[in-house]
């Protein structure tokens, strides 16, 4: 995959796929390219989609300094001035779509519209304690454990499959690798959990898609909904029935693929 040097510093590794309006995509915590499973081929039918590892994770390299939404908000712009896109639709996942409101807020004239895709402003308790839990085998370096609590962001009838460890296996290369890359993960738990936008989401000018699977339990619908709430004009739609996860884009492509062909246009 090409890679590029972007002004905050890091060297970033992505890939374009399509042609058509740009459409960036933002990974979530954890993930690098491939855990975008068919969701990049999907939406390079009608658009020039941009999917990049964030720093550290993937064929990104870390640089110096903390790991924060809005830092990782400043590379996503720079990769954007670096690939000469000066503006483009966004889609982030998890802490992708923390990401894409940073980004929203601090370069509106880079965003031309807004999909967040399991999303939230601020931590409640529920999903402080969900987040800690995801983060601790990170923290001991336990990959085996992080992959079994991982399963969480699945829905109950695909964990019950007896086929799941075959269907998952495919994107072990999609998370760590190795400690460095442990320990950016833990960063960037640490990241979503201080994550607190919701009183500065009003700012948002974007045309916004806020989108949440029923069955997530890593940010629930009601956090998604304090999102939709919180921007002027949003739109919320609550993907149901089996399969709506926090893993929608894997369990639900080709639902997720129409919400944001329509939102954005064919």
């Amino acid at each position: 995959m090409p890679q590029t040097s972007v002004r905050t510093g890091v060297t970033l590794n992505y890939e374009i796929s399509g042609s058509g309006d740009p459409l960036l995509l933002i990974m979530g915590t954890s993930g690098s390219i491939p855990l975008w499973g068919e969701m990049v081929s999907r939406l390079a039918e009608n658009h020039q989609v941009i999917a990049f590892d964030n720093r550290g994770l993937g064929g990104s390299e870390r640089g110096t300094g903390p790991i924060s939404v809005a830092s990782l908000a400043e590379d996503a712009s720079a990769l954007l001035e670096a690939l000469e896109i000066p503006r483009a639709h966004v889609l982030g996942w998890s802490l992708g779509s923390a990401i894409a409101q940073e980004l929203a807020l601090a370069h509106p004239e880079q965003v031309a519209s807004a999909i967040l895709y399991a999303t939230w402003g601020r931590c409640d308790g529920f999903q402080r304690s969900v987040l800690t839990a995801l983060r601790l085998p990170y923290v001991h370096r336990d990959m085996e454990s992080a992959l079994a609590v991982a399963g969480i962001a699945f829905s109950p009838e695909l964990l019950d499959r007896p086929d799941f460890g075959e269907l998952l296996e495919p994107m072990l290369p999609a998370f760590p690798q190795n400690e460095a890359q442990m320990q950016v993960t833990v960063e960037q738990w640490d990241a979503d959990l201080a994550l607190d936008t919701l009183d500065r989401l009003g700012g948002i000018t974007a045309p916004t898609l806020v989108v949440v699977g029923e069955q997530d339990l890593l940010t629930p619908p009601w956090q998604a909904k304090k999102v939709a709430d919180a921007i002027p004009g949003a739109r919320y739609e609550l993907v149901t029935g089996p399969g709506s996860s926090h893993g929608l884009h894997i369990e639900r492509p080709e639902d997720l693929t129409k919400l944001v062909a329509d939102f954005v246009g064919s």
